[in-house]
């Protein structure tokens, strides 16, 4: 096999799978923060259940502290009381710390 032009790049050794290339991709420009804070909210749902998913009217994450809205003053209570069990659900779920604290609107 003859060797590449010159004009064209040498060709990469390391072969490496999607997912590291993605993760690459994520830390070269600087996206991986941001990554995380999708994946958390979108994920919310499917942590939380069904019940507390269709009472959440908005979710969003600023300065590392997820804001939650819901429209139930007695399930913002009960959220209220089990932050810390939330905070800990979130953190067991997602494979890095993207929030600090939870705030219920």
């Amino acid at each position: 096999m003859p060797p590449p032009p010159a004009s064209e790049p040498p060709r990469r050794r390391h072969i490496s799978s999607i997912g590291e290339a993605i993760e690459d991709l994520l830390r070269t420009y600087q996206l991986e923060g941001r990554f995380h804070e999708a994946e958390l909210l979108n994920a919310w749902d499917r942590l939380m259940g069904a019940p507390i998913a269709r009472r959440t009217t908005r979710l969003f994450i600023k300065n590392r502290v997820l804001y939650v809205e819901v429209d139930s003053a007695p399930l913002k209570s009960e959220l209220t009381m089990t932050k810390t069990k939330i905070l800990e659900l979130l953190q067991r779920d997602l494979p890095v710390r993207v929030v600090d604290e939870v705030v219920f609107l």
